[in-house]
């Protein structure tokens, strides 16, 4: 039975599909950053962001894209977050990242891909309405989904969540929209 979700998605610019720590991309669509060799595809369920990389390549990677990588600042982070009370999601924990956002959801019926979807559409709206990202998506097209079955799962996908900005140096988020998890077993 699913609980929640541990979604991750990135902003554009971030993770390439050709990344030197892996992806799980297939090709590579752009002749600019084919140059650099074909889609790195990885095989693991694990995520590969803790993996050591060339980080000069993937600077030079960057500059030939066809807009800058996306960013966001503090105001822009916070319009992401709050863009996110406009959707009928449950949100466990939520930390927007300079360049990627952690969430836990709540089950929903919904496919967690059209629901992440649904959520990174939101918050373009609000970012644009703001006068932000008027000519590109600030998002990637696809993120990460981990299905989380067990009350452990989600407890401890939701302390990672509330722990990553810390990891970054940055000051831990807590927001005001967030529903406490109860959990299943307690029901």
């Amino acid at each position: 039975m699913i609980l929640a979700f541990h979604s991750i998605f990135t902003t554009y610019g971030t993770w390439l599909p050709n990344e030197p720590r892996g992806s799980w991309s297939t090709f590579v669509a752009s002749w600019e950053l084919y140059r650099f060799g074909k889609a790195t595809t990885v095989n693991t369920r694990r995520s590969v962001a803790a993996n050591t990389y060339d980080r000069n390549t993937k600077t030079q990677m960057q500059r030939v894209l066809k807009y800058p990588p996306v960013r966001f600042t503090g105001n822009q982070a916070r319009t992401v977050a709050m863009a996110f009370t406009e959707t009928p999601y449950t949100l466990h924990a939520v930390a927007v990242m300079p360049s990627h956002v952690h969430m836990v959801l709540g089950y929903t019926r919904r496919d967690i891909r059209r629901a992440i979807g649904h959520i990174k559409s939101q918050a373009t709206r609000a970012l644009r309405t703001q006068g932000w990202f008027a000519a590109q998506s600030p998002w990637t097209d696809h993120g990460w989904n981990v299905y989380l079955n067990t009350d452990h799962d989600v407890q401890r996908a939701i302390d990672y969540v509330y722990e990553n900005p810390l990891r970054e140096g940055l000051r831990q988020q807590r927001w005001s929209f967030i529903t406490p998890y109860a959990p299943a077993s307690a029901m």
